[in-house]
């Protein structure tokens, strides 16, 4: 995902929580996935190559990246 596309996907999600690995985003109005096209829950940008998420709840992942840093759009069942 180039720099454009990325800075336009954020424009459109809530930010919910930041720390030092992570920021979440809240997919609120029904964006769709970069990867499959289907509506996203969450979008999950990690600050650097690798981090360590906890999962609470059974949830589809897909995976893409943005100028190396993974992003992570969570899909709840």
């Amino acid at each position: 995902m180039d720099a454009e596309d990325f800075d336009q996907l954020i424009s459109s999600l809530t930010p919910r929580e930041e720390n030092e690995e992570f920021k979440l985003y809240q997919n609120t109005v029904a964006v769709a996935c970069p990867v499959c096209e289907e509506p996203f829950d969450d979008l999950v940008v990690c600050k650097g190559a690798s981090t360590s998420l906890d999962q609470t709840e059974p949830l589809g992942l897909c995976l893409t990246t943005q100028e190396e840093r993974p992003l992570l759009f969570t899909h709840k069942h």
